[in-house]
């Protein structure tokens, strides 16, 4: 596997906060790059959600309107019977 590119930044915390976390042996950069990973992934989530609203709002009324063209086959998470 490749390695992944890295960039020096500048990041602002809190002193004390950054002091413990150092003083505790916790690497700062890969908890800022879990932390901004999540971020991106969550932001993504979300800008995909928001540009498919318009067709997420279309199928729920044609299923209002229609029911789940599959509802006699499938079943719900958890199961019991597929409901609109």
């Amino acid at each position: 596997m490749g390695a992944t590119a890295r960039r020096k930044t500048s990041l602002t915390l809190d002193a004390d906060l950054l002091d413990s976390a150092r003083a505790l042996g916790i690497n700062v950069s890969a908890v800022a790059d879990a932390a901004l990973e999540q971020a991106v992934a969550k932001a993504r989530r979300q800008r995909w959600l928001d540009d498919n609203a318009e067709a997420f709002a279309a199928q729920r009324e044609w299923h209002a309107r229609n029911g789940h063209p599959l509802a006699e086959i499938i079943l719900p998470p958890g199961g019991g019977a597929w409901r609109d």
